[in-house]
């Protein structure tokens, strides 16, 4: 067919013809355009996309989804049924026959019946014989089980509680997105921990700290009277994955967010929130009392501070009847605290926590403590304030503990608090967000970091003692469990500055649910969700995702150099940063490069902050054989012809690390090249583009960590490997004046 034949121009000058031709094909090309921009994916919907799935999986399946029985009388069973016929549609094109009594007969194979176990109880107990006892489920776990009823064919989702529901209707739809089988469905699934948790390093002027993907999603100024329809979004996302906490405001705290004015925009917030399972929690600034009380003083032993704090405390249950509690920084980086009357840690703790017992609130008291006064060794600082308070702080404190001892680095060892507090409730804090690790344009897949701590064994309580077991309450018996994730979540349309980064969102929260589960299966289930189920796309990427950590380990900070940043914003390298206010805030505090070696001796013979473990562990760390080389320059200085278990010299390794990391990026970039037929165009060319950057970027770290580490070596570099593209005056003299997150 002639796309271009045009009727009735007989009688039209050749030159007319002309033009209407090329009106019409500018018409028609404008349509194509647009049709194939239409078919174009921006990241919003992150891994709810819900796209139809194969053939050969609908037919063999379709049987499933015919008829939902569901009495949604509630917020939040509406929110799980609109999810299900939202997700139903665009998966399987399925219009569902609604029932709401779920003692009518059921009609046909298919039916979908969902609910509570209470509105369910006629069913359960009339036709389901297996055992879904109240203890086993809890307030927030579910069950998804095939059945029969009446010679029909059915799948129930059944909880406790409506949350439950609504997580077991996310669970089951994932299986539909990832084309898994629905027959003999039988799961159950329970939260490992109870708070799992988003911390927002957002400002009420909409900065976020260390934030890479625009500005903060809450737009302060339009609230309450404009509640943006992201929140909703956000709400969903956070829901599917089983974040039922977050925090909206900067651990560095500004008190006007406690004032009336603002708690009328928090429980507007909180409103959207709420039928997603989701509590607000709010960071708490310890001099609130002084700065918008009016009193003299913060002393938590002060009566009229206490007086204040409750006050305080009805005033926001006001607002907002499911508050959370607190979150509080303090006597950190200059932020308020106890100690400045004084007072204990504990102490500070309990004073928040005392009058948020009533309405079941905790407080999170953040550890990540450390004094520029202390000359002692800045990884051994959190340790030794809080482990002497163990057994003081009130049963309704969680006190947060960052995975390692310093601050996020690419890669750290657990920190020693874990299994050294069994009488204190002890929660986790990862960093979602990218501070050290390239910020919002490097691919570097998180899953496996958190699982590298996660199943860290601590050794507290014999072997088996994992970080996991500590965090979900079952070594010691917390009576509250936490794990918290410092978000990347911003204003950019894809939500996180990166289309990857979704994934370190998506993991936290899997993991947040269960601590011990495979961080490899859960990038699958990304990888199915966001792009594609095709096997041809899915193995290599999981596995491009799985090596990208290391990666960005070996070209910024390998076998166990930590903190080796630009000043500031972190952005770069900078293992020559020294000076300034304080030693534990440069580079040259922690690797410590001399012409004898490298590293920062913890070891008995330094700052013996081996003895902060466990003694298996203490031992296998004071032992610069038995140290896994990951580590071994956190614990060890390390002369620079030492052997390691490659047989090369300890200088030779450390610059085929750095080559091995920029390799390693290089491979990347070649396999996402080679599947761009299975991605759309958008996020394909946005991905193709950072990974360019990430190399280059690794390129820059790997040369110029080598040019400054060798003027201590004085060692060639291995022979086949280049040297430096620039001079070390060229590295150093660079400036990043308006690197974002500061």
């Amino acid at each position: 067919m002639n796309l271009f034949k045009i009727d009735g121009l007989a009688n039209v000058s050749r030159t007319k013809s002309r033009r209407l031709l090329t009106v019409r094909f500018l018409v028609f090309a404008l349509i194509i355009a647009f049709a194939n921009n239409a078919c174009a994916e921006d990241g919003y919907d992150l891994w709810l996309r819900y796209q139809p799935v194969e053939t050969a999986w609908l037919s063999s399946y379709r049987h499933a989804v015919t008829q939902l029985v569901m009495n949604a009388d509630s917020s939040t069973l509406k929110v799980a049924q609109s999810e299900l016929r939202r997700g139903l549609s665009g998966l399987l094109h399925s219009k569902l026959i609604a029932s709401k009594d779920p003692s009518k007969e059921i009609t046909r194979d298919g039916a979908l019946i969902v609910g509570t176990l209470q509105s369910l109880s006629t069913f359960r107990n009339a036709e389901i014989k297996a055992d879904l006892s109240d203890e086993k489920l809890g307030d927030e776990g579910y069950v998804i089980r095939a059945i029969h009823i009446n010679n029909h064919q059915a799948i129930m989702i059944a909880a406790n509680n409506d949350v439950g529901v609504l997580y077991g209707v996310f669970h089951f739809l994932r299986l539909i997105q990832t084309w898994q089988s629905l027959n003999s469905l039988n799961i159950v699934s329970v939260p490992h921990v109870q708070l799992r948790m988003l911390n927002h390093w957002d400002n009420l002027d909409r900065h976020v700290e260390r934030g890479y993907a625009g500005e903060s999603i809450w737009d302060w100024h339009k609230l309450p009277d404009y509640v943006d329809p992201r929140y909703t979004d956000y709400a969903r996302a956070n829901a599917s994955i089983g974040i039922n906490a977050t925090v909206l405001t900067n651990v560095n705290a500004k008190a006007i967010v406690l004032t009336p004015m603002y708690l009328e925009k928090v429980a507007a917030i909180a409103n959207v929130l709420r039928p997603y399972g989701i509590h607000v929690f709010l960071t708490a600034r310890f001099t609130a009392p002084m700065e918008i009380g009016e009193l003299k003083t913060a002393d938590p032993m002060d009566a009229e501070v206490q007086a204040w704090w409750r006050d305080k405390v009805e005033e926001i249950y006001r607002y907002i009847p499911d508050f959370g509690g607190f979150l509080v920084k303090a006597n950190s980086e200059g932020q308020p605290g106890p100690q400045d009357y004084g007072r204990t840690q504990a102490d500070g703790a309990n004073l928040l926590a005392a009058p948020l017992k009533a309405h079941g609130g905790v407080v999170i008291w953040r550890a990540f403590v450390y004094s520029q006064e202390q000359p002692d060794d800045r990884a051994k600082q959190a340790y030794n304030e809080f482990v002497p308070l163990d057994g003081k702080f009130n049963d309704n404190v969680i006190v947060q503990v960052k995975n390692g001892a310093i601050d996020f680095q690419p890669r750290e060892p657990f920190h020693p608090l874990f299994g050294a507090m069994p009488k204190t409730s002890l929660g986790m804090e990862f960093q979602i967000t990218k501070e050290y690790l390239g910020f919002a344009t490097h691919l570097v897949y998180l899953g496996s970091l958190y699982e590298e701590t996660l199943s860290s064994d601590t050794y507290s309580r014999g072997a088996g003692s994992t970080v996991a077991k500590v965090i979900d309450g079952s070594l010691y018996g917390y009576k509250h469990t936490c794990m918290a994730g410092v978000s990347n979540i911003g204003s950019d349309r894809n939500w996180t500055g990166s289309h990857f980064d979704q994934a370190n969102w998506y993991v936290f929260g899997r993991l947040a649910w269960n601590p011990s589960a495979s961080s490899r299966e859960i990038a699958t289930e990304w990888v199915r969700m966001t792009f594609t189920n095709n096997h041809h796309f899915v193995k290599p990427v999981v596995d491009m995702m799985m090596a990208s950590r290391e990666a960005a380990v070996n070209y910024m900070t390998p076998l166990g150099l930590h903190h080796q940043m630009g000043k500031g914003h972190h952005y770069g390298p900078g293992p020559w940063v020294a000076g300034g206010p304080r030693a534990d805030w440069t580079s040259v505090y922690y690797h410590r490069a001399d012409e004898q070696g490298i590293g920062f001796d913890r070891a008995s013979t330094g700052s013996n902050a081996v003895a902060q473990y466990a003694p298996p562990v203490a031992a296998q760390f004071e032992n610069l054989q038995t140290t896994p080389e990951k580590f071994l320059l956190w614990f060890h200085h390390v002369p620079w012809n030492y052997q390691m278990k490659s047989g090369r010299p300890l200088w030779d390794e450390l610059v085929y690390h750095y080559d091995d990391g920029v390799k390693a990026v290089i491979e990347m970039r070649r396999t996402w090249q080679s599947l761009s037929s299975y991605v759309d165009v958008q996020r394909y060319a946005q991905i193709n583009d950072f990974l360019a950057i990430q190399q280059k970027e690794a390129q820059w770290w790997r040369d110029a960590c080598i040019a400054y580490f060798q003027t201590f070596s004085n060692r060639p570099l291995p022979v086949g490997l280049a040297p430096p593209q620039h001079s070390l005056a060229y590295y150093e003299s660079l400036q990043f004046p308006y690197a974002p997150g500061q």
